[in-house]
């Protein structure tokens, strides 16, 4: 897979939304899971699906059977077969509860020095960490586990989690990043996963590896940036920030991607094709990943009908912008 993501750079970048074929406006795949063909809003408007496929698995420490958006971990095991089956990539982001109070994420309660090793939640983040390494050997194809891009402990400079910004500090992380990496790996024996270091938007003080768990902790490069209906920062925050990840990987010789981004309600004239388009045509990146369509007030895709409907067409016509389809044609012909 590294091989493939390598060659989709050169091409152009892949285009992946979060949970795109789990749910969207109006339709869920847990209420119609016989279906045979993938059903998403995005192949709805452009006749194509897109190439990367996100899915979050926040509740599978819980031992919950789904994850915290109600989507079944059996129907993500599917849905992630069927994309690798079809060519396409399966990332995966964390979402996961805070293991000293029960809460959430956004529980930002500090917690790392007591799961780190000798602390008194170790146990704990141990047992959680074993139920994320039974989950991913279990996503099976041909008695194999197929690739995973996992994007744990991400947007770690901002606040809003446990694990970042003023909950910790950066030796605490890394060493949670590390653990991590090596229970997975040494201990559980996941070998399937490619690792991806993501901070959010920097701030004008903010050094992007300030987190950074070491190379041989990590596999890809990225970075969040969302447009909040401020066109000029976000522009900016993209120039900047994507010229900064491109320096570093370059210099590190890895992969690096727009590992999420979006327009919440995409309602910005030309957003795709006259703001997002120029701005990453020629950035590097592998992919972009935009969040997920979940309602009418909470999507990052247009859908049938919606107005950047054309818009998002438009995009997909572009060279750069590598759907499904596309990527099958250059896996055929490496």
């Amino acid at each position: 897979m590294h091989k493939d993501l390598f060659l989709i750079s050169e091409k152009g970048f892949a285009i992946s939304q979060q949970d795109a074929t789990s749910y969207g406006i109006g339709w869920k795949f847990k209420e119609d899971p016989s279906q045979t063909l993938l059903k998403s809003d995005v192949h709805d408007v452009v006749n194509d699906y897109p190439a990367g496929f996100g899915f979050d698995i926040g509740g599978i420490e819980y031992g919950h059977d789904q994850n915290l958006d109600s989507v079944p971990f059996s129907d993500m095991r599917k849905l992630m077969v069927e994309a690798y089956k079809e060519g396409g990539f399966v990332t995966v982001s964390w979402h996961l509860g805070n293991p000293v109070t029960g809460g959430n994420s956004w529980d930002t309660t500090p917690a790392i020095p007591q799961i780190l090793e000798g602390g008194e939640y170790h146990e704990t983040y141990k047992l959680w960490v074993k139920r994320v390494a039974d989950f991913f050997k279990s996503v099976n194809y041909n008695d194999k586990p197929i690739p995973i891009i996992f994007r744990p402990f991400h947007e770690m400079n901002g606040s809003w989690f446990w694990w970042g910004g003023n909950n910790t500090t950066a030796i605490d992380y890394i060493k949670l990043w590390r653990e991590t990496v090596e229970m997975l790996r040494d201990e559980y024996g996941v070998h399937n996963l490619l690792y991806v270091y993501s901070p959010n938007k920097l701030a004008p003080d903010d050094d992007y590896l300030k987190y950074y768990p070491a190379d041989a902790y990590v596999d890809i490069l990225g970075i969040d940036i969302y447009d909040f209906y401020n066109t000029e920062d976000y522009v900016e925050a993209l120039k900047h920030d994507l010229k900064i990840v491109k320096e570093i990987a370059e210099q590190k010789n890895k992969l690096y991607a727009f590992t999420e981004t979006g327009l919440e309600k995409v309602n910005t004239e030309g957003w795709f094709t006259e703001v997002l388009y120029p701005n990453i045509k020629y950035s590097g990146i592998a992919w972009v990943l935009f969040w997920r369509n979940y309602t009418v007030n909470h999507f990052y895709m247009p859908y049938k009908k919606q107005k950047l409907e054309n818009d998002l067409i438009k995009f997909s016509k572009f060279p750069e912008t590598l759907f499904l389809k596309d990527i099958q044609q250059i896996k055929t012909k490496k």
